[in-house]
C-alpha cells in the first residue's frame, strides 16, 4: 500500500474563496473573516477502483429517499424561525459550502454528485390555494420540505483495501430541523459533519470520532465554512485506515459472539445506575435482530466455517444494521458501533471497560 502523504496545503486565498451557487442565496465569505486552517490534502492512499464495479446501494435507508440538489433548490421552500422570520441555513446551502470546503482541501481530485437522502416531509399550499380540494391542487399551488437531510460526497482516486473490501474516502452531513426550535427567535443552528471512508461492496459508512462532529453548533455561513475545514484539518486518515485494518486480525468464536449479543439484549433493560457503569451502546433490539440475522445470511461480513467472526466484519454487520436508523441518528450510531467493535477489541487484550459485554 502507498503511504499516505500530506500534499502541501492550499494557499489561504485558495483555500478560502468559496464561491456558492447564487441559486441558494449563499453570501460570498470575506476572507479576513476566516481564521487561517492549516488544511491538509490526505493524497492518495491506493487506487483500485478503476476496474471495479459494485452494486449502487443507499448508504441509509430507514424511511427515507434520494433526491439530487436540483430538487432541493427549485421545489423546496426554505423555513423560518417563526418569531422573527429569519430564514435558516437551508438543506442545499449547507451542501453547496460542503461542496466548496471540499473541492479547496482536495483540489487535485475528482469529486462524485452529493449523493442526498431525505425523511420526513413536510408538505403546505399556498394562501391561493387554501379552499381546494386536495385532488384539484396545481403543482405551483403545493410546497414542501424535509424535516431531516443526509448528503455524502466521495472521492473515488482516494482509496484502501481492508481485508478484501475496498474503501473510498467520503464526507458528508446531516441536517435535521426537528433538533432546532423554529417556534422562536433565530439562535445558534446545528448541524452534523463527517469525513471517514464508505466500504463501496456495501456502501456502509465508517466513521472515526476525530472526523465526526455531532453538535456543529453556528449562527453564519462563515461560522459554518470554518467549522467544516477545521474537521478536515484534524481528520488523520492513515490512523483511521490503521485502527480499521487492526479489526480484521481479531475474531470471536461462536459462544463469544452468542454472549455479546446476549449482553447487548440485557444492556437494554438494565437498570440506570448499573447501565452508566457500562460505555454506552446506542444500537436497539431492532438492530440487535438484523446483526443476528446477518451473522448467518451476509454475503459479505457473516460467521466462517467455523462460526467465527473476525471484528473487522462484526464492524461491518454493526453499520450495517445501522442504515435502518432515522436520519438524526444515523451518524452517532455509526460512530458509536466502531467504539463499541474496538472496545471488544480491547477487551479481547485484556484491557477494557467493554469487558462486561463478553463477561
Amino acid at each position: 500500500m502507498d503511504t499516505l502523504r500530506h500534499i502541501k496545503p492550499a494557499t489561504l486565498e485558495q483555500a478560502f474563496d468559496l464561491r456558492p451557487a447564487k441559486s441558494a442565496n449563499i453570501i460570498e465569505l470575506p476572507k479576513e473573516n476566516i481564521i487561517n486552517n492549516n488544511i491538509k490534502d490526505i493524497g492518495r492512499v491506493v487506487n483500485f477502483s478503476q476496474n471495479s464495479t459494485y452494486e449502487n446501494k443507499p448508504f441509509i435507508e430507514a424511511n427515507t429517499q434520494e433526491i439530487n440538489l436540483q430538487h432541493l433548490k427549485n421545489e423546496c421552500i426554505i423555513p423560518v424561525f417563526s418569531k422573527d422570520n429569519e430564514k435558516t441555513i437551508s438543506h442545499q446551502e449547507f451542501i453547496e459550502i460542503s461542496q466548496n470546503c471540499i473541492s479547496n482541501v482536495f483540489p487535485n481530485h475528482s469529486i462524485s454528485e452529493p449523493e442526498i437522502r431525505v425523511s420526513h416531509q413536510i408538505k403546505g399550499r399556498t394562501p391561493g390555494a387554501i379552499y381546494k380540494n386536495v385532488k384539484d391542487l396545481l403543482d405551483h399551488e403545493k410546497t414542501i420540505y424535509y424535516e431531516r437531510m443526509a448528503f455524502i460526497v466521495k472521492i473515488p482516486a482516494i482509496t484502501d483495501i481492508i481485508n478484501g473490501n475496498e474503501l473510498s474516502l467520503t464526507i458528508g452531513g446531516v441536517r435535521a430541523y426537528n433538533r432546532e426550535n423554529l417556534y422562536n427567535k433565530k439562535t445558534f443552528e446545528k448541524f452534523k459533519f463527517f469525513v471517514g471512508f464508505q466500504n463501496k461492496v456495501c456502501c456502509n459508512l465508517c466513521v472515526w470520532s476525530d472526523g465526526f462532529v455531532d453538535d456543529l453548533k453556528v449562527s453564519s455561513y462563515e461560522e459554518l465554512q470554518s467549522n467544516l475545514f477545521q474537521v478536515l484539518n484534524n481528520y488523520n486518515a492513515e490512523k483511521h485506515l490503521s485502527e480499521m485494518k487492526e479489526l480484521a486480525d481479531y475474531s470471536l468464536t461462536e459462544r463469544q459472539f452468542a454472549q455479546l449479543l446476549g449482553r447487548t439484549r440485557l444492556y437494554q433493560h438494565l437498570p440506570k445506575k448499573e447501565k452508566l457503569k457500562i460505555p454506552l451502546l446506542q444500537f436497539t433490539d431492532g438492530h440487535i435482530n438484523t446483526i443476528t440475522k446477518d451473522y448467518y445470511e451476509d454475503e459479505s461480513f457473516c460467521r466462517n466455517n467455523d462460526g467465527d467472526i473476525n471484528l473487522w466484519s462484526l464492524y461491518n454487520l454493526f453499520t450495517q444494521a445501522n442504515k435502518s436508523s432515522y436520519i438524526d441518528t444515523f451518524l452517532d450510531r455509526n460512530l458509536n458501533a466502531f467504539d463499541f467493535t474496538k472496545g471488544i477489541q480491547q477487551s479481547l487484550n485484556g484491557n477494557s471497560d467493554y469487558h462486561w459485554f463478553l463477561s
